[in-house]
């Protein structure tokens, strides 16, 4: 494919942004010796910059393009939107768009979750369910509930109140005197089994630890935030779905609310459409962003794009797409011939803790605690040589595409991923 022809070179956009743009997760520094890409445009699986050069998007831009870039027909049902109502405010008012999908939502939960309310991104879906659960028990006339438990490791946005429910360093030490702390709890992660064990104990063992919370907590505790299945952020650590049956009897019993941040893992990445389902539990609430686009005393949030009618047609024409396309069924088939273009890697001698669910795959690079520090940049780097986005966190690499992958680019990617890693690992001894 052509690139689209522009009136400045590559390097002076580069350059232009670098002059303009505050990037984010990036210290500006590391661009001295880190690519910038400049993209002009996408089609499929694939990102092309301003000289032409192509890379796969193996991370989906941070797991949100589930049907690609450019999908004909999430375009095509955004352009028809934008001709009718491009926004109108949802308070005081409703409209088509919003009815239609809020309705299906709660339909695919089998009318188990009633209501959707649309907030801004991920960040701001987690901040919703935490102050809906506050309020609910404040209504209840439990006042003292107003308090949250998180697993170690979690990520649930970088706002004030989402920061709040996040165990990574990285992301809330430079706010902790403004962020008002959650009780952590061990984290479910199969990766931190013990001789003898299997994942389904690490998950009961973890599950005991927040029954400890809730006990030492009775009365308290408002709700639990779980990211089902995997917890990306912290390295996209795996669990077996026993921890969440587990925790929805210890919610019901404890009476706490059970909030499923399925930001990343919900419409279909794990599997199955909601995360949740691989374990036969509903949560009292569930927070839906990235791939899917977005009482007595009122319940006071508000944002001026919520629920966007283009927003919602285009979550409605992804939806259209998982019926139409059966895409679960295919994914599951998709899903197979990655693992097993991944095989080299996953025999890999320097790689450990090789995993899989649904959609998504991960293995941890073993490397020394000096080379560990530049592993992830180093990684970009040679991926991007070889027409490949990848962006591991740490010493993990994962890899979450587009559903729309082929068989050519899946055996492209087992090819180029392992080609990278010898050349980084090689780099390392």
């Amino acid at each position: 494919m052509n690139a689209v022809k522009t009136s400045s070179s590559t390097s002076d956009w580069v350059q232009r942004s670098l002059h303009s743009v505050w990037h984010p997760c990036t210290q500006m520094q590391h661009h001295e010796t880190m690519p910038l890409i400049p993209v002009s445009h996408g089609r499929g699986a694939w990102l092309f910059d301003m000289d032409g050069k192509r890379y796969l998007d193996g991370i989906s831009s941070w797991w949100v393009n589930l049907f690609g870039h450019a999908n004909p027909r999430i375009n095509s049902a955004i352009k028809a939107q934008l001709d009718q109502l491009e926004h109108a405010m949802l308070a005081g008012f409703t409209h088509e768009p919003v009815i239609r999908l809020s309705e299906k939502l709660s339909g695919l939960t089998g009318g188990v979750l009633g209501h959707c309310f649309y907030a801004s991104d991920g960040a701001s879906a987690t901040e919703i369910a935490l102050k809906m659960s506050f309020h609910f028990w404040r209504n209840q006339g439990q006042h003292a509930k107003q308090e949250f438990i998180c697993l170690k490791g979690s990520y649930h946005g970088e706002t004030i109140g989402a920061l709040a429910v996040t165990d990574v360093a990285l992301f809330r030490d430079a706010y902790g005197t403004m962020i008002r702390n959650a009780h952590v709890v061990a984290s479910p992660d199969a990766r931190l089994a013990l001789d003898g064990e299997t994942s389904r104990d690490v998950a009961r063992r973890a599950a005991a630890d927040l029954e400890r919370c809730l006990q030492e907590n009775a009365g308290k505790i408002a709700a639990v935030i779980v990211e089902p299945l995997v917890q990306c952020a912290t390295g996209f650590a795996m669990h077996d779905p026993e921890y969440l049956r587990l925790m929805r009897k210890l919610c019901d019993q404890y009476q706490v609310h059970l909030i499923a941040d399925e930001i990343a893992v919900g419409c279909g990445r794990s599997g199955t459409f909601f995360a949740c389902e691989n374990a036969q539990i509903w949560p009292d609430f569930v927070c839906l962003s990235k791939g899917i686009s977005g009482v007595r005393r009122g319940f006071l949030h508000s944002h001026s794009y919520t629920g966007n009618p283009l927003a919602c047609s285009a979550a409605l024409a992804t939806l259209e797409i998982f019926e139409s396309d059966d895409v679960l069924a295919q994914n599951r088939v998709k899903a197979a011939a990655i693992t097993q273009a991944l095989q080299p890697l996953a025999q890999h001698g320097q790689v450990k803790h090789f995993r899989q669910q649904g959609m998504m795959w991960a293995f941890d690079a073993v490397v020394d605690n000096d080379a560990a520090k530049t592993f992830s940049r180093r990684f970009f780097t040679r991926a991007l040589q070889e027409e490949l986005l990848l962006r591991p966190i740490g010493n993990t690499v994962y890899f979450m595409p587009p559903y729309i992958v082929n068989q050519e680019e899946i055996s492209l990617v087992g090819e180029r991923m392992l080609k990278v890693f010898n050349q980084v690992m090689g780099e390392s001894a």
